[in-house]
């Protein structure tokens, strides 16, 4: 919930009249009284700024969750001091009540704030994968001896408001909040004052709105978020930082009127890595060294973008780290209306190149500040207590009238914590604002198989808005039941000032309920039409429509039982979606049908392997002049099945897109027999291509890109640069085939892996199955006996057997690991494609304060020697045994992962040769010589494409499979092109004089000779 206050201006005028060594005053209150509340807890510190008010503090904290697991606190006016971290449980939210803000306070030279990063104030997390130790504790609490589970992809519905944080003098060390924080998380309407202290957030997530930093060595540092999807900051500000306001990668930025003021430099991407940055309405006023300093140039996770930016006193606008070279701005005062770099597609159906694109013009004084983005909520003094008005909220007595009733007779209502049920439609007035604080333990829910919304018919939602209406939803929970055919969350037809922020649609995680069972007791795992309790069978959870539109901001909506999530039709009314997150819907996530000028900030969809395998992140229908910028498209690593493409288009036009990034990869912490640890891990089945537009048949294969206009609905496309070589479609009508070899005599064997296959393909036999036991390959190797080395994922650390293709099918030989022993004539078996990113654990040193890049993450794992291996029977191939990790049950049921389990097919060398690699972490491809122990030392980048297979072909050409295949002379000097119909998945050469190139996608077979 952001309930703010209009003091922004004023905050800017005061800290541009005094700076930020100015006393300050207590900052007004969002909340001048305690809102009405019993079950939340109130901390009982002396709040004198004197006595140590730890203990009164975190004793509130630990004891506010209810049986839920969610909860809220409430510290009075005053200042508090503290000596030691604060732990902040998962699913609880702290507000400051009182006239004033109350103030934490780090006071001057506290023991524990001088080295490293030490935080004042941890978001913790839950035990998500339930494996009882901690994995990874939280590095910066203080006292160091205490374990921590820090917040993670479960971590819902934390959050802290109206509460300023001080660093007193001498805590170099102390960062205020560590806020690791997955959805429905925020931080809002607070003053950092920092003082020497080095950052005022460390690790953010989800959400940050009407937030100021003054000081410090950094405003915010921050990596990947948690779940690895955005982090989006809104009518916030920076002043007087000593190194950068924002210092941070990989982290999905978004800004959102965000000013930037008496700094070196305003955003600061680290060495060694790129970020998807999009700023909206951003300031850089004497910013003196770059108001962005970008990294990791010619990378297509660097995506760097702007929009209506202005600057005063800042020369430079964008420095480039790796080759110096500069943007710079025009004259004192001067207006970004546009900045792009990175990899820039030219239209559908072609590849991208890397581009700067920048629109600078010189003002003659900056513009006053904009409004801002999140408007604000009305005083308390206005809201009406609904259990005031007789409504009970008890889970069990129908609301309906009396709610109704109650919007009818007062503008603005307060929901205090409960489960309101409602039966029928709510209608709101034109100037309804309905609030609450908790969205997971304030609902209002329609009950499982309720009469009103069974059988055949039009939408019946739980709440409906009329036509131009100027309302605002807020903090609240809408959950339409299980079983509800008719049902809809949200029918939005207000106008384009309205707003609906920190609302949650009830359905997928953190869902509680009303009637205490989980979400899933009448749940099944299947889009089946013909079972009681199907998924995709309610209305869209939230439909905006006739004319809607308005401001969304931090709102979830992963209802798997509603056909999509956000649905928007029949509208020209610009609509504003920041940070909205729309998951597990078994067909859609996103709908746009007839929708004219919106823009979309930081949307993110993920689709679960068991609702979402057919799922289409984003459809759009007969629209035009849309902008989608830090769009995420994911699916989970679990995912078995293949999907096409992430964006449908179906006569649609005028089109933005900006910092494009649809992937499957992710990482967990855990712990098993061999200890704790983080395992890194890809899927094999992200979505094909990024867009496809349907109505032309073209696609965007690129999955990771800066900048795309799709332009007029008459405009021509010209053809791409032709293929370097012709390809022929062998076979098809494969689930999805990967983990393919090649025998002596240039046979293919592969597996296509749903089915349990493995197939043999070769010129004069055509295609054949030589087995197809119920025993999980994945992986194929081809020993020189002719026999093949097949890795599987049975067992609890997978296992890998040996096969002769031409004898007895009930032959088997089970191969057991073995030490290492180094063995000149051994072949190496390592993974063509790797993973690996440092998820979860900080990656910052602590005494450099240098982040450990990819590129060095990369080379420390693929470096590292293995104990153990697999040896073929007849000693000419070793796999090297990689650690396996399991996620879910400790039985045949859960998932295995490992790097060579999650390879699409391996590459072989001798020790001390010289082999290519690709890594999907950075859209690299590498070479390397292979070591003891199945290492890979003295990595050589090759080119900055890569993420599926390479090749090498017998002159020495090094072909490398990335949406489509790109061919490389031996010095690295990119020399051509095969465009395949479908995306490469694993290449590799074969055929009887080894000049064929095998093309492996998930349906078909292809081959080309180049």
């Amino acid at each position: 919930m952001m309930i703010r206050r209009n003091i922004m201006a004023a905050l800017l005028t005061a800290t541009a009249m005094v700076g930020v060594n100015a006393a300050h005053a207590a900052e007004p209150s969002v909340f001048p009284t305690a809102p009405q509340e019993p079950s939340a807890i109130t901390v009982a510190g002396k709040g004198d700024g004197q006595a140590d008010d730890s203990d009164a503090i975190q004793q509130a904290l630990d004891s506010a969750r209810d049986k839920t697991g969610h909860g809220m606190v409430f510290l009075p006016s005053g200042t508090y001091r503290i000596t030691r971290t604060l732990v902040v449980p998962p699913g609880v939210r702290i507000y400051g009540v009182g006239p004033t803000r109350p103030v934490i306070l780090l006071g001057a030279r506290t023991p524990g704030f001088q080295q490293g990063v030490s935080t004042m104030i941890v978001f913790g997390g839950g035990d998500q994968y339930r494996v009882g130790d901690v994995p990874v504790p939280v590095p910066t609490i203080v006292p160091r001896d205490k374990v921590v589970r820090d917040a993670n992809s479960g971590t819902f519905y934390s959050a802290m408001s109206n509460v300023d944080i001080e660093i007193g003098a001498g805590n170099p060390a102390a960062a205020g909040v560590r806020f690791h924080m997955a959805q429905h998380a925020f931080l809002s309407h607070m003053e950092f004052r920092l003082g020497d202290g080095f950052a005022g957030v460390y690790q953010a997530g989800n959400i940050i709105e009407n937030v100021h930093f003054q000081g410090g060595r950094y405003g915010i540092v921050t990596e990947k978020t948690s779940p690895a999807w955005q982090f989006t900051l809104i009518d916030s500000t920076f002043d007087g930082q000593r190194d950068a306001a924002i210092r941070e990668h990989e982290v999905d930025l978004t800004l959102v009127n965000v000013a930037i003021r008496n700094t070196p430099v305003g955003i600061e991407v680290d060495r060694g890595y790129g970020d998807s940055l999009w700023g909206k309405d951003v300031r850089f006023e004497n910013v003196s060294r770059a108001g962005v300093v970008i990294s990791n140039e010619n990378n297509v996770f660097t995506q760097i973008g702007f929009e209506n930016a202005l600057a005063k006193n800042s020369p430079v606008f964008a420095r480039f780290r790796g080759s110096g070279r500069t943007v710079d701005g025009k004259g004192d005062a001067y207006k970004v209306a546009s900045f792009s770099y990175g990899l820039m597609v030219p239209d559908l159906g072609h590849v991208g190149e890397y581009r700067t694109d920048a629109e600078i013009e010189a003002l003659p004084a900056l513009p006053a500040r904009r409004a801002p983005a999140i408007r604000d909520l009305p005083p308390m003094q206005d809201w009406v207590n609904v259990r005031t008005l007789g409504i009970v909220g008890d889970g069990k007595a129908d609301d309906t009238a009396a709610i109704q009733k109650a919007i009818n007779a007062h503008p603005i209502l307060y929901f205090p914590t409960g489960f309101y049920k409602v039966t029928d439609k709510l209608t709101l007035r034109p100037d309804s604002i309905l609030i609450g604080l908790h969205p997971a333990i304030t609902q209002l829910y329609i009950p499982d198989e309720n009469p009103r919304h069974a059988g055949l018919g039009s939408v019946l939602p739980i709440l409906e808005s009329r036509k131009g209406g100027d309302n605002i939803l807020s903090g609240l929970g809408l959950f339409t039941g299980r079983v509800n055919p008719r049902a809809s969350a949200l029918l939005w037809r207000s106008g384009e000032k309205s707003l609906v922020e920190d609302v949650k649609i009830m359905g997928g995680g953190g869902t509680p309920t009303a009637d205490g069972k989980m979400l899933g007791t009448l749940t099944v795992h299947t889009g089946d039409p013909v079972t009681d309790h199907r998924l995709d069978a309610q209305y869209p959870s939230i439909w905006v429509t006739d004319g809607g539109g308005g401001t969304f901001a931090d709102v979830w909506s992963p209802n798997s039982f509603a056909q999509a999530g956000f649905y928007i039709s029949d509208t020209s009314t610009p609509g504003h979606v920041y940070e909205m997150s729309v998951e597990h819907h078994a067909r859609n996530e996103f709908v746009l049908d007839n929708v004219q000028n919106w823009e979309f900030l930081a949307p993110q969809t993920e689709q679960e392997v068991g609702d979402g395998p057919d799922a289409v992140s984003l459809d759009i229908r007969n629209s035009k002049n849309l902008l989608f910028a830090n769009y995420h498209g994911y699916r989970v690593t679990r995912t078995y099945a293949p999907e096409k493409s992430a964006v449908k288009l179906y006569n649609s036009s005028d089109i933005r897109f900006r910092n494009v990034h649809v992937n499957a990869e992710s990482g967990y912490a855990t712990c098993d027999d061999e200890g704790c640890g983080t395992f890194l891990r890809a899927s094999k089945y992200p979505f094909d291509n990024a867009i496809e537009d349907v109505s032309r048949k073209l696609f965007v294969r690129e999955r990771e890109f800066a900048k795309l206009d799709i332009g007029a609905a008459d405009r021509a496309i010209p053809a791409p640069t032709p293929s370097m070589a012709p390809v022929e479609k062998l076979e098809d009508g494969f689930w999805s085939i990967s983990g393919a070899a090649v025998d002596a005599k240039g046979a293919l064997y592969f597996i296509d892996r749903r089915f349990q296959r493995i197939h043999r393909w070769s010129e004069d036999k055509g295609l054949e199955i030589v087995r197809d036991q119920a025993l999980d390959p994945v992986n194929l190797a081809v020993d020189a006996s002719g026999h093949l080395l097949i890795l599987s994922s049975l067992g609890p650390k997978a296992g890998v057997y040996s096969i002769d293709p031409e004898g007895p099918l009930d032959a088997l030989t089970l191969i057991k690991p073995t030490p290492v022993r180094l063995a000149s004539q051994k072949r190496t078996l390592l993974p063509v494609n790797w993973w690996n990113n440092g998820e979860f654990r900080d990656q910052l040193d602590h005494k450099s304060y240098e982040f450990t890049t990819l590129a060095e993450m990369f080379a420390r794992d693929v470096g590292t020697p293995k104990a153990q291996e697999y040896v073929s029977p007849d000693g000419s191939l070793a796999l090297p045994a990689f650690r396996v990790w399991q996620q879910g049950p400790i039985d045949h049921t859960g998932w295995r992962w490992s790097d060579g389990l999650n390879a699409n097919g391996f590459v072989s060398g001798k020790m001390g040769e010289r082999i290519f690699v690709t890594n999907a972490s950075e859209n690299m491809t590498y070479s390397g010589t292979i070591g003891k122990g199945g290492s890979l030392v003295d990595l050589k980048p090759f080119a900055n494409r890569g993420g599926e297979s390479v090749a090498v072909d017998g002159q020495g050409r090094v072909f490398v499979a990335n949406g489509q295949i790109f061919v490389y002379g031996p010095d690295g000097a990119q020399k051509g092109r095969i465009d395949v119909p479908d995306r490469p998945l694993q290449i590799l050469f074969g055929g009887p004089d080894k000049q064929t190139l095998f093309i492996l996608t998930h349906h078909a077979l292809y081959a080309a000779k180049p």
